[in-house]
């Protein structure tokens, strides 16, 4: 009880939440507020009090935290919207240590990122940290609808404490299950990580990609161009859904994680096509 007490004392006198630029957290209320986007953020958003900062400033970050009223620092476990932005490990471990060091909740958002997308179950393994809360969801129930938080156990949970219209749903808890117990019995996560190398290495071979960033079967690909006119001709004329994010040059890739080099052959030949056919249409 005592615990639980000293939480609630917590977060009502530590008003302030630190997120990211670039960051996707969501459209509801809340999450919406720590979501760096101006085209979507109302004025009823900005009753929250957050402040967006950027990954190479972690100065910033420590004098902010110095202030104690910092009730939390959220971070993705690579950025997807954002153009998939992986922190790395000296920013998560600095991120870790600074929240420990001043007595802030550190928060992973791995809703895009976990359930085995990057070749762990969660992104932010990579980095050996430890984050307070944890954010799930998408992967959860391989289409249907079903989210979660994991808690850390310093926090006493009580009964009533998480209530929704749908929570608990016996559907989607049951899908659940099915994908976790698929995940395992399929060996998807290892598959991913397989896969992912297999893509990298695939994508490598074309002149006119830049980069490729991100792990596993969560990739951004940047193009030496805005990528608006390939994703549609992707998706129209090859029958092959990528998608965009807040850099234009970028396509983010999002397989699912049952995929095989045949997929990606078939897609780097039909990429090909697409990049083809967009270079010498006058």
């Amino acid at each position: 009880m005592k615990m639980l007490l000293k939480l609630r004392l917590f977060i009502t006198t530590k008003k302030k939440i630190i997120a990211f630029k670039k960051s996707f957290h969501g459209r509801t209320s809340g999450a919406i507020s720590i979501t760096d986007n101006n085209k979507i953020i109302t004025k009823f958003n900005l009753q929250h009090k957050v402040k967006f900062i950027d990954y190479k400033n972690l100065d910033f970050l420590e004098e902010e935290l110095k202030k104690q009223d910092i009730c939390a620092v959220i971070s993705e476990g690579i950025q997807g919207i954002g153009g998939i932005i992986d922190p790395g490990m000296f920013v998560f471990n600095k991120i870790d240590f600074l929240c420990r060091k001043y007595n802030t909740i550190f928060i992973v958002d791995e809703i895009q990122s976990g359930y085995g997308r990057t070749g762990l179950f969660f992104a932010h393994q990579n980095y050996g940290i430890k984050p307070d809360i944890i954010t799930i969801a998408k992967g959860m129930g391989n289409g249907f609808p079903i989210g979660g938080v994991i808690i850390s156990p310093k926090f006493k949970p009580f009964n009533g404490m998480l209530g929704t219209t749908f929570g608990g749903n016996y559907l989607a808890c049951s899908s659940g299950i099915s994908v976790l117990e698929i995940i395992k019995k399929e060996c998807l996560i290892s598959n991913a990580k397989k896969m992912g190398e297999i893509f990298i290495n695939s994508l490598k071979e074309i002149d006119e990609i830049k980069e490729i960033r991100g792990k596993g079967l969560m990739l951004g690909v940047n193009f030496n161009f805005k990528v608006k006119k390939l994703i549609n001709f992707l998706i129209k004329k090859e029958k092959i859904f990528v998608g965009s994010s807040l850099d234009q040059n970028i396509i983010r890739l999002l397989p699912p994680l049952t995929i095989k080099e045949k997929h990606i052959k078939n897609f780097i030949i039909r990429l090909k096509k697409a990049l083809y056919f967009l270079k010498n249409d006058k």
